[in-house]
């Protein structure tokens, strides 16, 4: 059966409604960012660049690395981002956009997202980089799909216990990455850990301006939680929105934190530009190899 014009939206052009994307103008091998103008930043390494394109805070250049076809896509801030964009893009590899009906060969996708992220740890300095071994998902937006078989219902219900999380809130989610493509981007450079997801920056991340928060001692549970051996590294706004979609949809998904701020002992980098330009290089040349 067809997929209705209501559910999957295309524009005039034929391209998917968010993205402005056709399926050739994108790689297989796509790099997130948050920021739409860290695009240039990545492509400006490129040898040459093929197409580019914008909507919204949605920004794609596609062209090549090193003899590489690679993809770099501006999200935009956020999981309801993160499911708009990783929804568009399967669209335009698993979806046949003219009869509108699922392929039957599906395409897998290789996502690495480079972004910045505030560690939670005191040993997890400013200036570092960060992989997420697994995305501690808060915000609940991954509960509008069938989740079952891509969590872990063990290291969740310890999470629930441990910060006495309120029935009223979406329960956790735990999602590992992609091993494959995360042994691609290790190196003894990279610190590891779960990298919590909050649904935004002010209060769902413990920061307090004018409104009091529903637990205020929330950052410090979350922070103590520790789990045969695993521990909670990191907050940030979409990693477990990438991990959770990947895994449902078939996809390959890494996320690299530029660690900018350290939560735990109040700092922030002298340079988070540079940390930002080190990490998009390293991740680069660890994806041509």
């Amino acid at each position: 059966m067809s997929i209705e014009q209501s559910e999957l939206i295309l524009n005039p052009d034929g391209s998917v409604y968010h993205l402005n994307l056709k399926p050739e103008n994108i790689a297989n091998d796509i790099i997130f960012v948050g920021d739409q103008d860290r695009v240039d930043k990545i492509t400006d390494r490129f040898e040459s660049v093929e197409f580019t394109t914008q909507k919204r805070e949605f920004k794609t250049a596609t062209g090549v690395y090193k003899g590489k076809r690679l993809s770099v896509i501006s999200t935009g801030i956020g999981p309801d981002n993160i499911d708009i964009v990783l929804n568009e893009l399967d669209a335009l590899v698993n979806i046949d956009l003219k009869t509108r009906q699922p392929k039957t060969n599906l395409t897998v996708l290789n996502i690495v997202r480079i972004g910045t992220s505030g560690s939670l740890q005191v040993d997890i300095p400013v200036d570092s980089f960060l992989m997420s071994s697994h995305a501690l998902d808060l915000n609940g937006m991954l509960h509008s799909y069938q989740i079952k078989g891509i969590s872990n219902p063990e290291i969740e219900d310890a999470f629930v216990r441990h910060t006495s999380w309120s029935a009223q809130k979406a329960h956790p989610i735990l999602i590992e990455n992609n091993s494959v493509l995360a042994q691609k981007l290790m190196s003894e450079k990279i610190v590891t850990g779960i990298t919590a997801t909050a649904g935004g920056f002010y209060g769902p991340q413990g920061r307090v301006l004018r409104l009091p928060l529903a637990d205020a001692n929330m950052n410090a549970k979350i922070d103590s939680f520790t789990f045969n051996g695993n521990r909670i590294t990191n907050l940030e706004m979409e990693t477990s929105a990438i991990y959770g979609l990947s895994k449902l949809l078939g996809h390959r998904a890494v996320s690299m934190n530029a660690i900018i701020a350290n939560r735990a002992n109040g700092t922030f980098s002298e340079d988070y530009r540079k940390v930002v330009e080190d990490l998009i290089e390293y991740s680069l040349n660890k994806l041509i190899e």
